[in-house]
């Protein structure tokens, strides 16, 4: 698959997509969301893949969205590129399986708000993080206004996103908006590495807890979740993949 604004590589039941803009700092066009959306369903329908590494190539993992196309468009312009935007970010979030965001660089605005939506975020110590909208008097999207205030609490998200300040990744890892820093020539083989841990595991266990995660996350009551674990664990043991995996266990410890 030939894309014009990503990179899009396979490799050992992992999926890489890399922001491919490096002359704009991965600045976000409508163009690179089309992308983005073509491959990200590819990967929901290669039953060989299980978990997917969102980075971006060169400097930065993305500076959020081209003010240069957006100066010049329309209200009616903005609306559909904003709800092409929201799409992708919903479908990061409600994704199947495992997402994981390695921030290199500056992430900012949407290009911050895409690592918020994924699973798991890993972080360049250097790495430069924040929501600068209100300093070019614009909004926050993709969920975050929800999605930070879960990781961080809601009074650390005011002052991030009042304030417009960044914040590097080791403080991004100090207040938990993301898992882990590690110096920047660690970063793709520490999300390579977690992205096998997660591999080796049960993509059919992953997706079951991963659709209860967003559910907990959701106006359900305690009731019904804990229905739905039920329902989500009878599904999992009666899986042909059930015994294997005892087997495995059991050798594992004896060993």
């Amino acid at each position: 698959m030939n894309f014009e604004c990503i990179i899009y590589e396979k490799s050992q039941g992992i999926a890489t997509i890399k922001l491919n803009r490096p002359q704009v700092l991965n600045a976000m066009n409508k163009q690179l969301w089309i992308d983005f959306q073509q491959a990200l369903e590819d990967v929901k329908n290669d039953p060989e893949l299980k978990v997917l590494i969102i980075t971006g190539n060169g400097r930065a993992f993305s500076t959020g969205a081209d003010l240069k196309e957006s100066k010049n468009r329309s209200l009616d312009e903005y609306r559909d590129y904003l709800v092409e935007l929201q799409e992708s970010s919903r479908k990061i979030i409600r994704f199947e399986k495992p997402t994981i965001a390695a921030i290199n660089g500056y992430a900012l605005g949407s290009g911050y708000e895409l690592a918020l939506a994924c699973d798991i975020r890993i972080a360049a110590e250097d790495a430069q993080i924040g929501s600068p909208e209100a300093k070019v008097t614009s909004s926050v999207t993709g969920g975050a206004t929800r999605l930070v205030q879960n990781l961080i609490g809601p009074g650390k998200a005011r002052e991030l996103l009042f304030t417009g300040e960044n914040i590097d990744g080791k403080e991004a890892q100090r207040i938990g908006l993301v898992n882990k820093s590690v110096p920047s020539d660690q970063l793709m083989p520490e999300a390579i590495s977690m992205a096998k841990k997660i591999a080796s595991n049960s993509a059919f266990s992953i997706k079951m807890i991963k659709n209860g995660l967003l559910m907990a996350q959701d106006s359900i009551s305690l009731d019904a979740l804990m229905a739905y674990e039920i329902e989500a664990c009878l599904a999992c043991v009666a899986t042909k993949e059930r015994q294997a995996s005892l087997t495995t266990f059991e050798n594992r410890k004896r060993g």
